[in-house]
Order: C-alpha cells, then sequence, then structure tokens
C-alpha cells in the first residue's frame, strides 16, 4: 500500500479493523470507505502478488475412472454436434451474444479433425501434442456457411483464416431472452452431405441489472501471460481437466452473474488475447470449474499479432467497445489483472464510456513500478468517471467490495471464502 501511496496513487484504507469473519461487517465498512474516495485496496494478509493455483491433486482412481465417462461422453456428444454427413470438413460455432433486434455468431470451418478427449491423468506429452494439434488447424477459405434463425437465412464466405461472422438483423423483437440455437450449415457439395452445427446465443434477460467483463489469462485462470515462454510450457504441460482457476474465481463469479437478487442472471462475457484454438479447452475448463458460461471473444492467431503487442490491445478495445454497443442501457463491471495491459485498456473504454462502466476490479499479479504508474492514470480516470477502482490480492477482497456495493449476496461471501479454502487442500 505504501508503494501505492509512494507513486501518488489515492488509496483508501479501512478507518478501523474489522473482524474478517464478518461478512457484514466487511460489507459496512467498505461501503463507508467507498463514498470516501474512488479507489479502494483490499488486503488481506501480506500484500503482493496474488498467488498462483496450486498444482492440482491427482483424484482416486474410481473418482476419475466415474468422472472420465461423463467427461469423455460429453466431448464426444459436443463434437458429434459439429459433425454431419460424410464430408471432411467441420463448423466450430463459437459462443455468440445479442439482443432483442440482433444476434452476433461467429466461428470457424476447419478440416475435420481426430479428436481424442483430454483427462486428468494425461501425461505433458500427450497435452503438447493435443497443443499442437490445436495450433496446427487446418482452416477452410471461402466456404460458404448459411445461418438460420426464425426464418431468417444469411450466407457468408470464410475468411483466409477460415472464420466467419454473422450480424443476423431480425424483423421483430424476440419475445424470449436466454440461450438461442443459431443453425449454421455448409450448403451440400454434389454427391455429398451437408456439415451443420448450432451456435449458442445468449440474450440477457430484462431482469440484468449489470454485465460482467473479464479477462481470462491472468485473471480467471493462471497462464503467466507476462512470461511467454513459460505461458507456453504451461499450456503444454496442462489442459482443461489439470488447470485451475486462481482460488475463490468460480464462487465469486457465479455470485456476480446471480447478483444481489439471486437470480438476475447477469450476462458475463470473457475477451482475452488468447487464441481461437483454445477455445474449446476453454469451454470445458469453465464447465469443469463451475464459472458461468458466456460469449468469449478471442483473437486470430498469426505471426503478426505475436511481434506486435498493440494489436491485442486493440483487440480487446474492440470488443468490449462491440458488447457495450449492444447493451447501451446495461452498467458493466470490468474485471482484469496488473500483469498487462488491463489498466490502460480499461482506462480507453472509461474515457470512451464513462457511462457504462460500474466498478473495475484489476487482481494484483504485478507490483512492478511501471504497474503502479499504469494503476495511477487509471485511478484519475476513474476519479472523473464516477466509477471505482477496486484493487483485489484475491477473489475474497474482490467480492467483499462487491457484496458492500450490493453487485452481490452478503451471503455469497461465505461461498468464495470455501471455494477458496477448497483451493488451498
Amino acid at each position: 500500500m505504501e508503494r501505492l501511496r509512494d507513486a501518488g496513487v489515492r488509496v483508501v484504507p479501512l478507518k478501523e479493523p474489522v473482524d474478517p469473519a464478518d461478512d457484514h461487517a466487511i460489507a459496512a465498512a467498505l461501503r463507508q470507505a467507498s463514498r470516501d474516495g474512488a479507489v479502494v485496496w483490499l488486503e488481506r494478509g501480506a500484500a503482493g502478488r496474488s498467488p498462483e493455483p496450486a498444482a492440482p491433486k491427482r483424484a482416486p482412481t474410481r473418482r476419475v475412472a466415474g468422472a472420465a465417462g461423463k467427461i469423455a461422453g460429453d466431448a464426444w456428444r459436443f463434437i458429434g454436434r459439429q459433425l454431419r454427413g460424410g464430408s471432411s470438413l467441420m463448423i466450430i460455432p463459437y459462443i455468440g451474444f445479442g439482443n432483442v433486434t440482433m444476434l452476433s455468431v461467429r466461428g470457424r470451418v476447419l478440416d475435420e479433425r481426430a479428436f481424442r478427449p483430454q483427462g486428468l491423468e494425461d501425461s505433458g506429452w500427450r497435452n503438447l501434442a493435443a497443443l499442437y494439434q490445436r495450433l496446427e488447424s487446418d482452416e477452410v477459405r471461402g466456404a460458404r456457411v448459411r445461418a438460420s434463425f426464425n426464418g431468417v437465412e444469411t450466407e457468408t464466405l470464410t475468411d483466409r483464416g477460415g472464420y466467419f461472422q454473422f450480424e443476423i438483423a431480425l424483423p421483430a423483437p424476440l419475445e424470449r431472452s436466454g440461450w438461442h440455437s443459431v443453425d449454421l450449415e455448409l450448403p451440400a457439395p454434389p454427391g455429398g452431405a451437408p456439415v451443420r452445427a448450432a451456435a449458442e446465443v445468449l440474450v440477457p434477460p430484462a431482469s440484468a441489472r449489470f454485465g460482467v467483463i473479464s479477462d481470462i489469462d491472468d485473471t480467471v485462470v493462471w497462464t503467466n501471460v507476462t512470461n511467454k515462454v513459460n505461458m507456453a510450457l504451461m499450456l503444454a504441460r496442462l489442459n482443461p481437466h489439470t488447470r485451475r482457476p486462481f482460488k475463490g474465481v468460480a464462487a465469486f463469479y457465479r455470485a456476480l452473474h446471480e447478483g444481489a437478487a439471486g437470480n438476475e442472471a447477469n450476462p458475463v462475457f470473457y475477451v482475452s488475447s488468447s487464441p481461437w484454438h483454445l477455445f474449446e479447452p476453454l469451454v470445458e475448463f469453465m464447465r469443469l470449474q463451475g464459472i458461468p458460461l458466456g460469449p468469449l471473444m478471442l483473437r486470430e492467431l498469426s505471426v503478426r499479432s505475436l511481434i506486435k503487442p498493440e494489436l491485442a490491445r486493440n483487440h480487446k478495445l474492440d470488443k468490449i467497445e462491440s458488447i457495450l454497443r449492444a447493451y447501451p442501457d446495461l452498467k458493466f463491471v470490468l474485471i482484469g489483472d496488473s500483469g498487462e495491459r488491463d489498466p490502460e485498456i480499461y482506462a480507453e473504454i472509461l474515457r470512451r464510456h464513462p457511462q457504462s462502466v460500474r466498478v473495475i476490479y484489476i487482481r494484483n499479479v504485478n507490483p512492478d513500478p511501471q504497474r503502479i504508474e499504469a494503476l495511477d492514470r487509471l485511478t484519475e480516470e476513474v476519479s472523473n468517471s464516477g466509477a471505482q477502482l477496486v484493487l483485489a490480492a484475491d477473489s475474497v477482497a474482490a467480492a467483499s467490495h462487491a457484496a458492500a456495493e450490493g453487485l452481490i449476496r452478503v451471503e455469497a461471501l461465505a461461498q468464495v471464502r470455501q471455494d477458496k479454502r477448497s483451493g488451498d487442500e
């Protein structure tokens, strides 16, 4: 905290000690502190870098065998939905989003690949082979893709990376919110069968009081994104069943999704610089960990994107703005980390859309002085916008503030604590 003060960041500490076991006392204290200034630094124990998740323990053979059947079945059913007929092509639909008048759908067309479900007992070599298989995908350029929803049909061609995107304008407002399914099809070639798939699209309900936009790398799951070599080694060593989220993240995100009323169904969006090749493993990881599913916005992998970091920044800005445009009446909670460019990106979002941001949570993963300076700049933006900046060492600290602000139920704090303790076991 002293380092923040030395860097010129305005910090509002709690005026007096609070019993860490009393959730209502914590919420009341933070509510008062937030009225005194825009920035709140939340600490529990020693300050510093948020610890990475503990290495997962191997489950007993019976438990692994019991879960393996379900995991394998789910994985093959997912694959089966993509493959139809005898074509060598397949459609990979991504999770889309929309509102009552528009649906946004993305996906990719690839040559059929021999998928093998990954498991908890997979070796590092198997994980490396699976990662290589995804990165070395055979995209299909110029494929004609047809999208159909409620009688509306539209077509487009895949780009050079095999990607396609639809912005489907609806002739009449949707009568139902929630999850919708958009049918996708590659028209049948001569003598062949069509290839079909279905894209899931989220339309937030009227009960939603706010939305959540979250980074993934070093925010939801530890990736060591500031060290590209170590990040690559980690991705090659682990898979969706052996990776672990930061302690307490799953329960915190579930609490935000449920909201203070418990049934708000606040939408959660994920914007990351990870490549689209990792979409399926990320979705499987979230399902396994009980993290609320929502639209994922990743980016195309290219040599240019690797040597120009500013492209990742522009990618995140563009995707976040597309979300804000889709929901102009909804305020958003932004969640990121101090490791890379999230502070600068969120500062720019505040500059462009000051009325759309409710609160910003930054996970402390890098106490480097340059990051402190970035947080200082973000602080100035926050103070002028009416939003709040919360620098949190862990999910319990962020959840404590969220409860104080009426974003989640105070009772949900106990679940976040339990989730964090479970990660320590």
